[in-house]
Order: C-alpha cells, then structure tokens, then sequence
C-alpha cells in the first residue's frame, strides 16, 4: 500500500512541470515521463493487493527513478540561475 502514495506523487509532480524542463534536463521528455509515471502509479493500484510480485517491483521503480533522479533535475532547471 506504501508505494500507491509515491507512484500518484511522482506522476502528479510530472504532469504540474513545464515540458522544456525535461529536454533542458537533458531527460526523456514529459509525455514519456508521465506515460512511465502513470503506467507505473496505475500498476501500484491494481497491485496494492500483492506487493511485492514483478511488476509492483516495477511500479515502485519508475516512481523512484522519477523522483530521485529526473525531478531534481527538472526543478534545477526552473529555478534557473542563482547568479
């Protein structure tokens, strides 16, 4: 049931992004990003009954990826400069 919260807040974080932040990001770009966050959140729901099997495992996968490595990278890009 813990990984239904972190699929729905990575592809929720996806979708309120602008899309050039993902390519300024040198990422995939926003339409891949919330197909493979959706997917993901959508697999994390079906799933919440058998965590645990392989694609629970890859529910929770897309979402991390997501948040620990394209969403600092798009929010880095939107603050901009601190110059």
């Amino acid at each position: 049931m813990a990984g239904i919260p972190l699929g729905v807040y990575a592809f929720v974080h996806a979708a309120m992004q602008r899309a050039d932040a993902f390519t300024a990001a040198d990422k995939m770009s926003k339409p891949v990003w919330l197909g493979i966050t959706g997917a993901g959140a959508l697999i994390l729901i079906l799933m919440r009954g058998g965590p645990m099997t392989i694609f629970w495992i890859a529910g929770v996968v897309a979402a991390l990826v997501y948040i620990v490595d394209v969403r600092p990278r798009v929010l880095e890009v939107q603050k901009g400069s601190s110059w």
